[in-house]
């Protein structure tokens, strides 16, 4: 004899055909009996740690975002190197992740296991803490289903193989995000995290100095701003921390001013200059450009699909009692 379902559960499997069994185990209020002060918690470690660093929302948005597209939301980006294994946050690509990122996570979990030990993952804590301190920059609510566990992995090579890179063409864009289910609506939403936040100067001295040998700095630059980045970023091969915000003209407020600075040449990176010039994603640049609700709601939608990638559920993953390294030494 078949094994036999609830009903709902036949329900739920024909209204939502993707939807798998580890998304099930997630809720809103996965702590709300284990750890009833989770929220407080987290919104207060965010709300101190934002003021005293105002580049924290768009440094964690950033770890989330490489958590996330390595192997999934499972906090394997947290995990530090040891003799045996040289892990994800040491990858080549991973190097310039932001310090605040990481310890706001690290005060977060500090406070945490003071109230409730070794019950809130770390998984959790960063996606949470994203969600918080978009919404304190002035980006949108999204919902935040808790309940991952922490993964038995981190590798460098997997981040080097699954993260974007600057000079990626469009196609290798779209196609990295397509591998991971989203659309070319959702990847162009997901790229306006860019509106907070800044990029060190090698990832864009190309384009002012070495663009092509007739023409050494991107025609698609406004001029003026290229001039102004030139020389700030004038010193970059000596100083490798020089960078410059990826929204000139808001740079610390979450809105859809980097859509609007697109078709003005203000595109720091090649990539976000390829949104505009682009036919796939031309037209959603055009549509956050004139709705930041529209761009607010795609965003949300976005991140919550992301914060779902592969998440790891019961035996799949633990609940590490250090951010930074598994509960037992692992290979």
């Amino acid at each position: 004899m078949g094994m036999a379902f609830p009903f709902p559960f036949l329900l739920l499997l024909l209204l939502f055909p993707s939807f798998t069994l580890s998304e099930s185990e997630l809720s809103v209020d996965y702590y709300k009996t284990s750890c009833p002060n989770f929220q407080n918690i987290i919104r207060d470690t965010v709300t101190n740690k934002q003021i005293s660093s105002p580049t924290t929302a768009a440094a964690t948005l950033r770890l989330f975002f490489h958590d996330c597209m390595v192997d999934g939301c499972d906090a394997s980006v947290l995990i530090s190197s040891n003799a045996f294994n040289k892990a994800e946050r040491d990858g080549d690509i991973n190097h310039a992740l932001p310090g605040d990122a990481f310890d706001v996570v690290v005060r977060a979990k500090t406070a945490l296991e003071l109230s409730c030990p070794k019950i809130v993952s770390c998984a959790d804590i960063l996606a949470q803490v994203t969600r918080d301190l978009v919404i304190m920059v002035g980006g949108p609510f999204y919902t935040v289903h808790l309940g991952r566990k922490d993964g038995l992995i981190s590798k460098a090579s997997h981040a080097e193989e699954s993260l974007p890179r600057t000079n990626m063409t469009m196609d290798q864009m779209l196609d990295l995000f397509k591998l991971r289910g989203f659309t070319a609506r959702e990847f162009v939403a997901l790229m306006g995290g860019h509106t907070i936040g800044f990029s060190h100067c090698k990832e864009f001295a190309d384009r002012l100095y070495h663009f092509s040998k007739t023409t050494p700095t991107d025609p698609d630059f406004n001029p003026k701003y290229a001039a102004a980045l030139k020389t700030f970023c004038a010193n970059y091969t000596k100083d490798s921390t020089m960078s410059a915000f990826n929204d000139v003209l808001t740079p610390g407020k979450f809105d859809n001013m980097y859509y609007q600075n697109l078709p003005r040449g203000l595109g720091l990176l090649i990539t976000d200059s390829l949104l505009f010039k682009d036919p796939r994603t031309k037209p959603f640049v055009e549509i956050y450009a004139q709705d930041q609700s529209a761009f607010f709601s795609d965003f949300s939608h976005a991140m919550e699909k992301l914060s779902l990638l592969d998440i790891k559920t019961g035996s799949q993953g633990e609940v590490r009692n250090r951010c930074d390294q598994f509960n037992s030494i692992k290979a």
